[in-house]
């Protein structure tokens, strides 16, 4: 099988739309290593106009795998370990119970629901680090990877309640990227059993990836750079406008 046939998924889609795939994918990544959120959502409204349905949220959720791993491991020495761990396992649990759902739910259900629920997190009053309970971040992981079976980018819902632990902008990029690496990890796990099959993505997952490695080395020379406060500003902006734009998008569905 040649180059072109590989990168495409054996003509799945065209070798012009790999190609854009795999430049998004490296762009994205930077914009996740220098604000800390943002890549995945707009990777995946990429994606959406590009790959047939079935493929979209497998496939998004390999790329992420990579991306999320590579940022992690290069910010490791500032995870909050206890963070992740409850995560873990809150999210091992809805992972088991998602392989199990047959009904989904309404997407525009989803996306009302996700979007005021990050709204509320990020412009609500901010509790105590003591008011934050293990139970809350389990909870969270529980939540989040059912919701990602579904709709894919549950990226600013968990950074929306990370950030409530007002980590710095080094420990909040590391912690989430740790947090989405073991999400996206329970995804490929859930569709592979599922019988999706990712050996014929496999090529081009590796080359976006590859692509998001070099995006997010770049992202964090950027990351290292900028003030707290404007990392802080930036973050909530781009969390926000995520939110709106969910409540757009399930608005259209709901009356169109």
């Amino acid at each position: 099988m040649s180059l072109p046939e590989l990168l495409s998924a054996d003509n799945a889609i065209a070798l012009y739309q790999a190609g854009i795939l795999i430049l998004v994918a490296g762009v994205t990544a930077f914009i996740t290593a220098a604000f800390g959120i943002g890549g995945g959502v707009l990777l995946l409204a990429v994606m959406a106009s590009v790959l047939p349905a079935p493929a979209l949220i497998p496939v998004h959720g390999l790329v992420q795998l990579g991306a999320n791993v590579n940022r992690a491991w290069l910010t490791r020495q500032a995870i909050d370990k206890a963070m992740v761990g409850w995560f873990c396992v809150g999210g091992s649990v809805g992972a088991g119970l998602a392989s199990f759902i047959v009904v989904q739910l309404p997407l525009s259900l989803i996306q009302f629901s996700v979007a005021l629920f990050i709204l509320v997190l990020v412009w609500g009053p901010s509790p105590r680090p003591r008011q934050v309970s293990s139970f809350g971040r389990l909870l969270t992981g529980f939540v989040t990877t059912i919701m990602t079976m579904f709709v894919g980018a549950t990226g600013p819902l968990v950074a929306a309640f990370i950030h409530r632990h007002r980590y710095t902008k080094i420990h909040l990029t590391a912690t989430l990227a740790s947090c989405m690496s073991f999400q996206h990890a329970l995804k490929a796990l859930v569709f592979s059993f599922a019988g999706f099959a990712f050996f014929d993505w496999l090529p081009l997952v590796i080359a976006m990836a590859l692509a998001g490695m070099v995006g997010t080395w770049c992202g964090l020379q950027v990351l290292q750079r900028l003030g707290a406060p404007v990392f802080t500003r930036v973050f909530t902006l781009l969390v926000s406008v995520l939110a709106i734009k969910l409540l757009i998008d399930a608005s259209i569905a709901l009356f169109a």
